[in-house]
């Protein structure tokens, strides 16, 4: 069914409103073992969202019901489908709420595309300059580049469409004792627009570097609270409680006490955060002109020094908070560090650069996290004693940590998170190996 006939379709159904959001994705792929070609493959999908909204109780709630469709199912199959729609939105009801009319962007991203193949070119090459060692090498790895077309249409008149490029790389590395009796496996994954060399190099020499070192690791003692550095992107679940609590829909439900114009702590003696809403980050996968509704996206200071200023989030939260002007946002940016990275790292203090798990829970606040490999620095007579530890685990919240957070100056980007390269959380619980 053509788009056109499925619009007449939902006009015709009983809906009051209704969103069909429909992606084309053109991908390449590619599986390595080692460095051979195990095999590959060229994909095309094609799907459709259907949403359908219907108010109810002289409109006072509005229920909605959402479903993919195949774009071959038969016209009877794709009618029946929303009819059943419309009657399961009565099962899901929210206070009412109406979707946005249109607006266009102010500015808009370049839509020049490079080919898939000059974009797959670039990784495998990449691949295959990556430094091994006898010890240390790449166990295999995947490539995942794609072309995917984005349309939105709903029954207000929204009707975009953004062609963009998504790219994914997983590599395993492995390491092992020169006698070959030892050996470990270390994941990485990228999410990307396209190739980026240098950061795919630096994180897979790092993974080396990690792999070798975890193999010579001692049991982590226990060190009750210790300053702790972040230096990975682990570091995204730190920054990702803040992100959280600035969302309408965590405001609305009060899971977030963050209010506009209201410091997030008290007594705040270390770095003030600062968070952003960025349209554009340099190779980010995710660089729109509009969301995922149809809203156009645009900068925007969402928290400035430890103080909301902004929120975001879908319309029908943004509705709920009379915040009309909101959005979902895309890329993020947080600033804020005042320090050198010589500056923070000083003391006695742990660097966490392999977890099991890492979680920060977005609401609560609460961290923690199995090590897998840490490094112990200690100050010994003015030298920077350095011990390669595994086990154990960190703890705490948050709340505390926001205080005393120390962050560099000097920035690092993790696809659509920009953010600052090392974050120092002082007097993290950590418990010992075999506690």
């Amino acid at each position: 069914m053509k788009i056109e006939e499925l619009k007449k379709v939902l006009n015709e159904s009983g809906a009051d409103n209704w969103k069909i959001i429909e992606t084309v994705k053109h991908g390449w792929e590619f599986y390595y073992i080692k460095h051979e070609l195990d095999q590959n493959r060229v994909t095309d999908v094609k799907t459709i969202e259907i949403i359908v909204y219907k108010n109810y109780d002289n409109d006072q709630y509005t229920g909605l019901a959402a479903a993919t469709i195949n774009p071959s199912e038969t016209d009877e199959y794709i009618k029946k489908t929303v009819a059943d729609l419309v009657a399961q939105s009565e099962y899901v009801k929210d206070r009412y709420f109406d979707l946005k009319e249109p607006k266009k962007a102010n500015e808009t991203i370049s839509k020049e595309l490079a080919p898939l193949a000059d974009i797959s070119k670039e990784f495998i090459r990449t691949m295959d300059s990556v430094n091994e060692t006898e010890t240390e090498d790449i166990n295999s790895y995947e490539i995942f580049t794609s072309h995917i077309t984005k349309r939105i249409i709903t029954s207000k008149g929204i009707d975009v469409t953004q062609t963009y490029p998504s790219s994914m790389l997983e590599a395993v590395v492995n390491a092992r004792t020169k006698e070959k009796d030892h050996e470990i496996e270390l994941y990485r994954a990228f999410n990307l627009g396209t190739c980026d060399e240098k950061n795919i190099k630096d994180t897979l020499d790092k993974a080396m570097k990690y792999g070798k070192d975890r193999l010579c690791t001692t049991k982590t003692p226990a060190l009750a609270q210790i300053p702790c550095l972040f230096t990975t992107s682990d570091s995204k679940e730190i920054y990702r409680y803040f992100i959280s609590n600035l969302n309408t829909g965590n405001i609305y439900r009060k899971t977030s006490k963050w209010q506009k114009g209201t410091p997030i702590s008290k007594d705040i003696k270390g770095d003030k955060v600062t968070v952003k809403a960025v349209k554009y980050l340099e190779n980010s996968s995710t660089n729109f002109d509009y969301d995922a509704e149809g809203t156009p996206v645009r900068d925007m200071t969402l928290m400035k020094e430890d103080v909301p200023v902004s929120f975001w989030g879908s319309t029908k939260f943004g509705y709920y908070l009379d915040e009309k002007d909101t959005f979902m946002i895309t890329n993020s940016e947080f600033s804020g560090g005042t320090k050198t990275e010589e500056e923070i790292r000083k003391g006695k203090y742990l660097e966490i650069v392999e977890f099991s798990d890492f979680q920060v829970h977005p609401m609560t606040g609460d961290i923690f996290g199995e090590i897998r490999l840490a490094y112990l620095h200690e100050d010994v007579d003015g030298t920077d004693k350095v011990t390669a530890v595994s086990g154990g685990s960190v703890s705490g919240n948050m709340s505390d940590f926001i205080k005393n957070m120390s962050m560099t100056k000097e920035q690092v980007q993790y696809d659509n998170y920009k953010l600052p390269k090392i974050t120092r959380l002082e007097n993290v619980t950590v418990s010992g190996a075999g506690e």
